[in-house]
């Protein structure tokens, strides 16, 4: 039987990782609806490849573009917004939600409220709405599968035993380029350096945030959505290799890990067949050839993003919501070269104590939640200006 998807973000990383999966097994799958920001071109050769439904760009400009592309074809062009909602509304039977940044969440949500299979790649919907999005996935019976390898790989651990049974998770962490560097060292880092992350291809803000460790902040928040067992029993390690992407202890002192190369496409290929397994062309692991396996205890002190990330889980609310904003805020300035690379984590303590505004409880509070973090972020940036 063939699985029919819609991928948001298709354009995207990810997005074009899940594609390649696809590429490999184009008898299994039917496209429903393809997204993108603006890249019309892009967006319109995927669609005509995978024979879409429907292609949506978020961006309204790009949309006479579209629509020229697909000229002559049966695959309808769309943009905006509610385009997006109503792409996600089509209810295909899995889903990659992928869309970078709250953008990404109407249509996650809408695709959730369809009771199918949503394999999320966008953080804000669980850093900030992870309440709102599980809540609304147990209400319309919907399978959420992670598929950043840290959360996936904890899902294929979990596979082992019920979660009322784990001890401890453990997520672990490259500990970015400046793992061996002092205070003071990194007090000089250029964006250049922050963004050659030593063993993933990734984009320029997540590989700062790899640097900073507030990756594994985001990824803590997260992780105590999709895995309840209690802020007590997740914990960070060190991993410089990459290779084990996260373990789960269970009562009886048993401790599963997932192991990969350092390629996207495994954990996108878990959920993607979930729950079977799929062929790809990705590297087999070498355990022989790396050699060794190395951990150690993350340092607070020189990367305290981590015990920032934990603190805002602690206060709950629009916590979890505020730091978001602020570090993408802080991020955008430090590769702007308007603050320094250890004013990120600053300006992220200083935004989350200066002010707490109330609860959220829908997707209209979330947003003014990050509106609000952003403005008042983008003052503590000026304050800091180099």
């Amino acid at each position: 039987m063939t699985r029919s998807i819609s991928i948001f973000g298709a354009t995207g990383s990810v997005g074009l990782s899940t594609l390649d999966l696809v590429r490999q097994h184009r008898d299994q799958y039917e496209v429903f609806a393809l997204t993108a920001n603006g890249n019309a071109a892009e967006l319109a050769a995927l669609a005509k490849e995978f024979s879409a439904r429907i292609a949506v760009v978020a961006d309204d400009a790009a949309y006479p573009a579209l629509k020229q592309q697909l000229a002559g074809t049966s695959i309808e062009a769309a943009s905006g917004p509610d385009a997006l909602i109503a792409a996600a509304a089509l209810g295909a039977d899995w889903t990659m939600a992928a869309i970078v940044g709250c953008a990404g969440l109407p249509p996650t949500l809408e695709a959730l409220r369809c009771g199918k299979t949503v394999a999320l790649a966008n953080k804000e919907a669980l850093v900030s709405a992870g309440a709102l999005m599980i809540a609304e996935a147990r209400i319309a019976g919907a399978t959420l599968l992670p598929v950043d390898s840290e959360h996936n790989a904890i899902f294929q651990a979990l596979q082992g035993g019920r979660i009322d049974q784990v001890s401890k998770i453990t997520l672990t962490a490259s500990g970015g380029p400046f793992r061996t560097w002092t205070h003071e060292q990194m007090a000089g880092v250029t964006p250049e350096q922050a963004v050659a992350h030593p063993n993933w291809d990734m984009g320029a803000k997540i590989s700062v945030d790899s640097a900073t460790m507030m990756n594994k902040g985001l990824e803590l928040i997260e992780a105590h959505h999709l895995f309840p067992v209690g802020l007590d029993k997740i914990e960070i390690l060190v991993h410089p290799q990459s290779v084990i992407h996260s373990m789960v202890e269970y009562h009886d002192r048993s401790t599963l890990a997932q192991l990969g190369s350092p390629d996207m496409r495994i954990p996108i290929a878990s959920a993607l067949a979930w729950p079977d397994r799929m062929h790809s062309n990705c590297e087999p692991l070498n355990l022989a050839e790396i050699g060794r396996l190395d951990f150690q205890q993350p340092d607070e002190t020189r990367f305290p993003a981590t015990r920032i990330a934990r603190a805002a889980i602690v206060a709950g609310g629009a916590k979890p919501a505020m730091l978001n904003a602020a570090n993408e805020v802080a991020v955008a300035a430090f590769l702007n070269r308007t603050v320094q690379f250890l004013d990120i984590t600053e300006i992220v303590s200083r935004l989350l104590d200066s002010y707490s505004p109330p609860d959220p409880s829908e997707l209209a509070d979330i947003f003014a939640i990050d509106k609000e973090a952003r403005i008042r972020t983008e003052q503590l940036v000026e304050e800091l200006k180099v």
